[in-house]
């Protein structure tokens, strides 16, 4: 009797949970494993189903030549809890979005401007490049690792969408060379020679 009244209860609040239309995201409010906490009905507008922060071209001006600008959940509020987002790649002639990695989502791409190489690693180390044009589009499985290079001589623009509304982010450059990761780890964990490691954390920013 016991379970069969704990199995209604479960069910009951599962439909609850199910009916709720959204959970535009309170930014004043504690986050959990969740998400942020829903935003009360009655001070939900419009406005929190819409973002115009993709129709700015980001600042090329830096080390890749290239930006990433997010439509996730911390910039968005009304996609909290969807399970999607969005964000805009510019990449300026000579640009590049290193590898890396989403833990949290898959990646769909779509070339809007210019020609970008863009690939991926499996983990049975097999490599997937393409050659993308204007109107092309790719898909990049969760948490494998993933680039995007500007293939032509002038800038290029893509729109990248997520099946996540916060995807995460690491890349692997910055990992190793813009952290405090002791230099000596790295030269044992990848085979790098010392005086590169020590080079490439001069360029990221990187200590240790």
């Amino acid at each position: 009797m016991i379970l069969i009244i704990s199995l209604i209860f479960s069910l009951l609040s599962f439909s609850h949970a199910s009916v709720l239309d959204f959970c535009v995201a309170d930014y004043a409010g504690p986050i959990g494993p969740a998400g942020y906490s829903c935003k009360k009905p009655s001070k939900v507008t419009a406005d929190d189903f819409a973002y115009s922060g993709l129709g700015i071209a980001g600042n090329t001006s830096n080390i890749i030549k290239a930006a990433v600008t997010p439509a996730f959940d911390a910039q968005f509020a009304g996609l909290n809890g969807l399970g999607i987002s969005a964000a805009r790649l510019d990449l300026a002639a000579g640009g590049v979005i290193p590898l890396h990695t989403h833990p949290g989502a898959s990646e769909l791409l779509v070339v809007i401007e210019g020609s970008i190489l863009a690939g991926f690693i499996s983990s049975a180390n097999i490599v997937y490049l393409k050659t993308l044009k204007k109107g092309d589009v790719m898909a990049f499985p969760q948490g494998l690792l993933h680039f995007q290079i500007n293939a032509g001589k002038s800038s290029a623009l893509a729109i990248v969408s997520f099946s996540s509304s916060n995807p995460g982010l690491q890349i692997l450059d910055f990992a190793l060379f813009k952290s405090s990761f002791p230099t000596p780890l790295i030269v044992q964990t990848t085979f790098l020679d010392a005086a590169l490691v020590k080079k490439l954390k001069g360029v990221l920013g990187g200590s240790g």
